[in-house]
């Protein structure tokens, strides 16, 4: 063994049991993270105009802070934005994180010293885990990748900015630099494509070991590997030993991933975002990812089925429940305070804490009143190629409320195959059990004869691609939108629709 693999095993013990330590006593460790934040808050613009001074405990703080999104918090944003210091964290911002907006345009979301120091440790402190876990760490002497966004930073006002992956770029660990693929030059590419077709050129005879970014564009990279090597993406890279994903559930992609890479390969599962790094898969062998419960961010939670009722009820970490759906609210000490994130989670585990990702709030489909959510379709995809040894590239899920021929209304799904099912009936049947078995609000309206069952429209290979590059959305952290409550994203589709799926490679 390496002294790097025997120095990054050491390290990850000591990482666990500072672990355990916390996740121990969760709701200890929340208190003391809302005391911090209110400490730091009240030298603010914010903590002043929300009466920070007179708030002495949590009830205090939800009744004096109501929930905000973007749109409600952008006033101090843009003040903050101009220069201004002390407006929602002491001084300025290092960083905004610049994301796309659908009401405003760019959004800017506050990095600060505080903020990103903790960013940067849960990235560090997932794969410590899988090694203290694993026992494995001779990966830590190959090569690795992050499949991310240009670290080409722009300046606003003396700040900052770019997209959350390229500003994470500027502080891989000096330990890791010569290990980190692609080089500077090809990782500051913009387009996607010709940035792709570079990271293949760099990296196809290089020892793989590691590899990460959102699952959707990393099987693009493979699929150009394999294209390019005319190899498994094992037999090309016999080392390659941890895949490291986030923003899109696995489970749909995993059975193509294994036909591309030709075996199994352990994975973590990762919840950042540019507001902040909230968990991660901290055992290979349990549902869910461990809650980030000291890292300067508080959570509250609204229950998903009331998000939109006036009545709605904000409770801490102390009252959640296990298998509900919650929308989570967090303050950070990037200076966001109750703000409304727009995913949502299920807690699968309450010793330690850990959650699924859901959803997003606002991606659902209730034209009907069924309110699917992202995580059950998801689960019937998982559910429908297991079943029928399909192989999906990438699918969307619409309500069509007015089909042809007085048909009953249905759902659809747009579904690109690279390996269509051999009965499709029995694909979509799949489906369809599935989506009932998990949504009762579905099932009765199959039942009450409101809605007939989904049906399944194929997409020709490479026209979700088509579609994103045509919105300017091709790669880097962007991710197709699962399901929605209209046909906005179904009709862009249609004209990429096929009579015959492929039967795969």
């Amino acid at each position: 063994m390496s002294i790097k693999a025997l120095a990054a095993k050491i390290f990850a013990a000591h990482i666990a049991k500072k672990t355990a330590k916390w996740s121990q006593k969760p709701h200890l460790a929340q208190e003391r993270v809302l005391k911090n934040l209110l400490s730091e808050g009240k030298k603010t613009q914010f903590g002043q105009d929300h009466g920070f001074r007179d708030i002495q405990h949590y009830e205090d703080f939800k009744k004096a802070v109501p929930v905000r999104d973007y749109e409600d918090l952008k006033p101090y944003v843009e003040r903050a934005v101009a220069g201004e210091k002390d407006v929602f964290w002491p001084g300025r911002p290092i960083y905004f994180a610049k994301t796309s907006g659908t009401t405003s345009g760019a959004k800017y979301i506050p990095i600060t010293k505080a903020s990103i120091k903790y960013q940067v440790q849960a990235s560090r402190n997932a794969i410590l885990a899988y090694i203290h876990e694993s026992g494995k760490a001779n990966f830590v002497n190959g090569k690795m990748i992050f499949l991310q966004g240009s670290p080409v930073l722009e300046e606003k006002n003396g700040i900052k900015l770019g997209r959350l992956s390229g500003i994470s770029a500027h502080y891989v660990p000096n330990y890791l630099q010569k290990n980190r693929l692609p080089s500077w030059e090809t990782n500051c590419i913009e387009d996607w494509e010709t940035k792709v077709d570079a990271i293949v050129e760099e990296t196809q005879n290089q020892d793989m070991t590691v590899i990460a970014g959102i699952p959707s564009w990393v099987q693009m990279y493979f699929e150009r590997l394999k294209q390019k090597t005319g190899r498994n993406i094992g037999e090309l890279f016999p080392n390659f030993e941890l895949f490291i994903y986030g923003g899109l559930n696995y489970e749909p992609y995993r059975k193509k991933f294994e036909g591309l890479i030709g075996r199994k390969v352990p994975s973590i599962e990762l919840f950042p975002a540019s507001e902040g790094f909230f968990a991660y898969q901290d055992k290979q062998g349990e549902k869910g990812m461990l809650l980030l419960l000291n890292s300067g961010i508080f959570y509250e939670f609204i229950r998903a089925d009331t998000f939109f009722d006036q009545d709605r009820e904000r409770i801490p970490l102390t009252e959640v429940q296990l298998g509900v759906d919650y929308a989570m609210i967090i303050s950070t000490n990037a200076g966001l305070w109750a703000y409304d994130l727009g995913d949502t989670v299920r807690f699968v585990s309450k010793e330690p804490y850990k959650v699924l990702v859901s959803g997003r709030i606002k991606h659902f489909i209730s034209a009907f009143g069924e309110h699917v959510i992202a995580k059950e379709v998801e689960q019937a995809m998982a559910t429908a190629v297991q079943k029928t040894n399909a192989r999906v590239n990438e699918f969307t899920v619409a309500p069509q409320i007015t089909p042809p021929a007085n048909e009953l209304p249905h759902h659809e799904w747009l579904v690109e195959f690279d390996r269509a099912p051999s009965d499709m009936e029995a694909f979509e049947r799949a489906l369809e059990t599935s989506l009932r078995t998990q949504n009762s609000y579905y099932d009765d309206l199959i039942r009450g004869a409101v809605l007939q069952p989904l049906k399944v429209t194929a997409i020709e290979v490479g026209g979700f691609k088509a579609h994103m590059k045509a919105k300017g959305k091709l790669g880097g952290q962007n991710k197709v939108q699962r399901l929605c409550n209209d046909r906005s994203l179904a009709e862009a589709l249609l004209p990429h629709k096929v009579s015959k799926p492929p039967d795969g490679i």
